[in-house]
């Protein structure tokens, strides 16, 4: 099944761009994500940082 498989893919013209094009999507989305990240403010980062420890359910009545 796999030599089908690879026998198919080696007689379409083109193929080699896809793996070209997806590193390269990859590699944009890290170095945009890096930039991100060494940009940010460190306020927004403090802020971010502290959502997880905040309460914000309403408290319950004990009876």
């Amino acid at each position: 099944m796999l030599k089908f498989i690879k026998n198919h893919m080696e007689s379409m013209e083109g193929i080699a761009t896809y793996p070209m094009i997806s590193l390269l999507i990859f590699f944009v989305f890290f170095a945009i994500l890096f930039w991100w990240v060494f940009t940010a403010s460190k306020e927004h980062i403090k802020e971010v940082s502290e959502i997880p420890l905040e309460d914000n359910q309403p408290k319950q009545q004990e009876l």
